[in-house]
């Protein structure tokens, strides 16, 4: 059938007509979508906002830190790396060895630093420390300059970084003002990776630490084919704990064992390469008694020395003659520790500690006779507290060292007095 023209006038004018209502609408078709994608922008926006406030809110920044003064009086002598401090190991090992008796010594060096955060996640709370104090030790001893205590982060029931070893227990420190504490305690903050498998009033913690040790050469020391000799550990050291809390306090029992070798690089006659196996026990406890807490430990074993707070090597020498390609031996020293302290508060002004602690070396007979071969530490102080945030007061102390076998013993009576201003902010948190 044929269209009239008309008709075919009529059609195109409607579809014009629709094709114009079409674009007129498109503004409006646009403005609402742009108008539904803002809002839904906006609510997801406010939806992270909320969130990020929220998680603001839980995190958590403890800083705190302390300014600490320490002066004082020594009646003997020391290593004068060591002037501030009570160790026996530092103390002269003959006649003279750090020249004249009787020195005034004074120090901030144990002022502190530290930074602990809370930061929630989907798998449940982060904790991390960084702290340093000013304390230098090894290439920095006897200055006053930054030293890492701790490096350490923990999730769950895992924690890495540097902290204090599980065969360590923190609590046997006495609250004293001397700084380096009680010689028989084991006392060491180490590079770790950590399982703490059971948490809680019961717990337990596993660990593997980065190895180290040290050896004495003995009577042999001025020997070159010593010189060929090289210390190499394989292994990891492994230590763990188990420890029981509760009202009354404490009582933890940790275990240590570690694998030390040497290797001789020379090309003598002799062969001098050798291995040794470091183990131990501690067995540490604090029991509340009405105002008072006795922190105490005792520690056993062999070749653990660098992990005590003030012990000599490791490793020592052992005649061999017997062999003549191995005249000579490297053993794990034997060592036992004992600490014993008591604190006391008598109100919320004052409080006082006494206590004594030892070490005790199984030397060999490879060793010089003025090597290092007991121990003894003890303090008795009196601290005033005119606010939670600073106390100051006295304290005495005494040292004492008994070499292995020349019969040499020298004692030091320290009096020193410290005051100690501390702070603590918390940022964020709920």
């Amino acid at each position: 059938m044929r269209h009239k023209p008309k008709d075919i006038r009529h059609t195109v004018l409607r579809l014009l007509m629709a094709e114009l209502l079409v674009v007129a609408a498109l503004p409006a078709l646009r403005a609402e979508d742009t108008a539904e994608t803002t809002a839904a922008k906006k609510a997801e926006a406010a939806k992270a906002a909320a969130a990020a406030q929220d998680t603001e809110a839980k995190l958590r920044l403890d800083i705190n830190g302390a300014a600490m003064l320490d002066m004082g009086y020594q009646s003997g002598s020391s290593d004068p790396n060591w002037f501030d401090v009570v160790r026996p190991t530092k103390l002269p090992a003959y006649e003279g060895q750090y020249g004249k008796d009787g020195s005034f010594f004074s120090g901030v060096r144990q002022s502190r630093l530290g930074f602990r955060a809370y930061i929630p996640s989907s798998l449940g709370e982060i904790k991390t420390i960084f702290e340093f104090e000013l304390f230098g030790t090894g290439a920095d001893a006897g200055q006053t300059t930054f030293r890492l205590r701790h490096a350490y982060g923990e999730l769950g029931h895992f924690g890495a970084g540097q902290t204090w070893s599980p065969f360590m227990d923190a609590d046997v420190f006495p609250n004293s003002i001397e700084y380096w504490g009680p010689n028989g305690m084991v006392f060491f903050r180490n590079v770790q990776f950590r399982w703490m498998p059971l948490m809680g009033a019961t717990s337990v913690t596993i660990a593997i630490e980065r190895p180290g040790a040290s050896g004495d050469q003995g009577v042999y020391a001025n020997r070159v084919e010593l010189g060929d000799v090289k210390a190499r550990f394989p292994l990891p050291d492994i230590t763990a704990n188990i420890r029981r809390s509760g009202k009354w306090g404490h009582v933890q029992l940790a275990g240590i064992l570690r694998r030390m070798q040497w290797d001789d690089m020379g090309e003598e006659e002799y062969d001098l390469s050798g291995s040794a196996t470091g183990w131990g026990f501690n067995l540490s406890t604090n029991l509340k008694a009405g105002k008072g807490t006795f922190r105490g430990s005792v520690v056993y074993g062999e070749g653990i020395q660098n992990y005590m707070n003030d012990a000599p090597v490791d490793i020592g020498i052992k005649n061999n003659f017997s062999d003549p390609d191995k005249p000579i031996l490297g053993v794990a020293l034997p060592v036992l520790g004992l600490v014993a302290f008591f604190d006391h508060t008598w109100n919320d002004k004052w409080t006082s500690t006494i206590g004594g602690s030892m070490v005790d070396i199984g030397n060999s007979d490879g060793q010089a006779s003025d090597a290092y071969g007991r121990g003894y530490y003890a303090l008795v102080n009196l601290l005033y507290y005119p606010t939670s945030n600073v106390f100051l007061g006295p304290e005495l102390q005494f040292a004492r060292r008994e070499n292995f076998s020349d019969d040499w013993c020298v004692n030091d009576f320290r009096i020193q007095f410290s005051a100690k201003y501390s702070f603590k902010a918390s940022i964020g948190g709920n």
